[in-house]
């Protein structure tokens, strides 16, 4: 399995992360921010810009042995817990992005 659109996913990523980290000052998310920018990008990427030009979704697209799978996250954010050891919990979920991923995942985890 790997990602078809990976430049366009890790812009998508670090540009999630730059806006986390300028949001929370979180040392850990300024280590990953950094080592995700380390990481080579294919030869002329432009992926923070094809991200920042997607809009408001960038869809994760996956090549299987069963075929493509596309997806789509959302991150739910706890930021008024009132227990302190949820405050600034994050949940994100994949979604089928398309009529096929959600028909092909029920054969594959069936």
């Amino acid at each position: 399995m790997h990602i078809l659109n990976y430049d366009e996913w890790r812009g998508h990523i670090i540009q999630q992360l730059r806006r986390q980290f300028a949001d929370s000052g979180d040392d850990a998310l300024g280590r990953l921010l950094n080592e995700l920018i380390a990481y080579p990008a294919p030869p002329g990427a432009a992926a923070e810009k094809q991200a920042a030009e997607a809009g408001i979704a960038v869809p994760l697209r996956l090549s299987t042995r069963a075929g493509t799978l596309a997806f789509l996250s959302t991150i739910m954010v706890f930021g008024t817990a009132t227990d302190i050891t949820l405050a600034e919990i994050a949940i994100e979920t994949f979604l089928p992005a398309d009529t096929a991923t959600a028909e092909l995942l029920p054969r594959l985890l069936g």
